[in-house]
């Protein structure tokens, strides 16, 4: 009865905003996700930026075409959504020139766009709503819980101990498991000890590879202000059979599983997820390639994932009432700028190839693909480098303080042109090992200077491909 409860009115919540999308202002919801730093914080920032700033978009037609009047920063829809910190996050990236702070809870901002219809029975003056929903990376691999029992859970984590270069990492949190009973009556003490040897594991797990791609429950390490309260407290355990008694260790950690599904996973899929319009999927697939095969691979599932949780297809006008879906999807491959332009089509072909699965299911669903290599905000430049008779062709910037490319260190004021290394023209070469693990040079550069122009007018944040991800998302909604 809850369930349907929760989904009812759901529907009706998704009526109600439909309803009025067609009715009285036209709206596009756009979700921006991705796996942990995929760079959704610099991707919305610049979205507002070059937005606001009616910047010239070569590939973004409204703007190309100069029918793009003007965009304001209007008051959100919803009142109990943080808002989404743009000044903050601007202000960083061109006064200090450091990198806004990783996602770490929702947000959500409105733009009001003005601009001129093309022409046909509905020329002249309109105004679209965009309404951006900002989602913490960490929290994407926790809808693919909802389907999950505990012990089918407990099983497929402790599995994934099992992968390469996990074995010292999980060496400590196995250790602890074994001397767990299932059967052993539930203790408080007992179950807050299990969960901190678990969460203590995730974190290790962050700090490695695993960075790529998260393992969840992603509230774990970023539990806000659910830390310490019981839907957070539990964690794996070996040996479980077919039922689970209620007053047993196992029993309590399944209830508090469940818990953590119907409390926290549940509500942001309904309230948040499934009511966007269009998506966008950030995925830092060099991260992978440097990380090697293993990371690759593992980066394709998680992208499985994630998407299998999306409820995806074409709309029409009772879908659009009742149950909304996502009817246009980007996957872009970010921090392009880190390789050269010749490169770039390589990289675009080697996501292509990871999301390849989703991209089947989605198209058939009746929604829309598309993938990109771009870099919201541009901190290279190209260049090339005298290597003997060889020239090769390099990416020139600010690496970040700290920030170490074989012997030489940075300090985060010098510039330095870096040869990143080069993709395999086939991307299944990369499966299979063809990159080795750190032959790569991608060290983190700092955002680049931006400087107001000649009559005083604030610069703007170059950008690779932005152009086009916006005009794939929103540049029909603008015609």
């Amino acid at each position: 009865m809850t369930s349907f409860a929760a989904r009812a009115g759901s529907a009706v919540k998704a009526f109600a905003e439909a309803s009025s999308d067609l009715l009285i202002q036209p709206t596009l919801r756009l979700g921006v996700t991705g796996l942990a730093r995929s760079g959704k914080t610099v991707f919305t920032t610049a979205l507002i930026h070059h937005l606001v700033e009616a910047h010239d978009l070569p590939a973004f037609a409204p703007s190309h075409e100069g029918r793009l009047r003007r965009a304001r920063l209007v008051p959100q829809p919803d009142d109990d959504i943080p808002r989404f910190p743009f000044e903050d996050h601007f202000g960083a990236l061109t006064e200090a020139r450091l990198w806004p702070r990783s996602t770490d809870r929702i947000s959500q901002f409105r733009l009001a766009i003005e601009y001129e219809r093309k022409g046909g029975w509905r020329s002249g003056p309109g105004t679209l709503m965009l309404d951006v929903v900002d989602y913490p990376g960490e929290w994407l691999l926790d809808l693919a819980l909802i389907e999950q029992t505990y012990t089918g859970w407990s099983r497929a984590t402790i599995a994934g101990t099992r992968r390469s270069g996990r074995a010292a990492i999980a060496a400590p949190w196995l250790e602890a498991l074994k001397g767990l009973d299932p059967e052993a009556p539930l203790d408080e003490v007992v179950a807050e000890g299990a969960s901190t040897a678990f969460k203590t594991y995730l974190a290790a797990l962050r700090a490695g590879p695993e960075a790529v791609a998260t393992t969840p429950p992603g509230r774990f390490l970023m539990p806000g202000d659910l830390a310490g309260s019981p839907a957070l407290t539990f964690a794996p355990l070996d040996r479980l059979g077919e039922g689970l008694r209620p007053d047993s260790l196992a029993g309590l950690m399944e209830r508090r599983f469940e818990a953590y599904k119907a409390k926290v996973v549940e509500p942001f899929f309904r309230n948040h997820f499934q009511r966007v319009d269009r998506q966008i999927v950030l995925v830092d697939v060099l991260a992978a390639v440097d990380a090697g095969p293993a990371a690759v691979a593992e980066l394709e599932e998680a992208l499985d994932s994630v998407l299998l949780s999306f409820r995806i297809g074409r709309n029409t006008i009772l879908s659009r009432l009742f149950a909304p879906r996502a009817d246009r999807i980007l996957f872009a491959a970010t921090k392009a700028d880190h390789l050269h332009q010749t490169s770039h089509d390589r990289l675009d072909a080697l996501l292509r190839l990871l999301v390849a699965r989703a991209m089947r299911r989605t198209e058939a669903a009746g929604a829309r693909v598309g993938t990109a290599a771009l870099a919201s905000v541009r901190a290279t430049r190209e260049t090339t480098i005298h290597d003997g008779d060889e020239i090769l062709r390099a990416v020139s910037g600010t690496p970040e303080a700290g920030e170490r490319v074989g012997d030489e260190v940075f300090d985060g004021l010098s510039e330095a042109a870096i040869f990143p290394g080069e993709l395999p023209a086939h991307p299944d070469a990369v499966l299979e090992g063809a990159v080795a693990p750190g032959s790569l040079r991608f060290p983190r550069f700092r955002p680049p200077p931006v400087r107001p122009d000649a009559l005083g007018r604030p610069g703007h944040l170059p950008q690779i491909r932005l152009d086009r991800a916006m005009q794939f998302l929103i540049g029909d909604k603008l015609a």
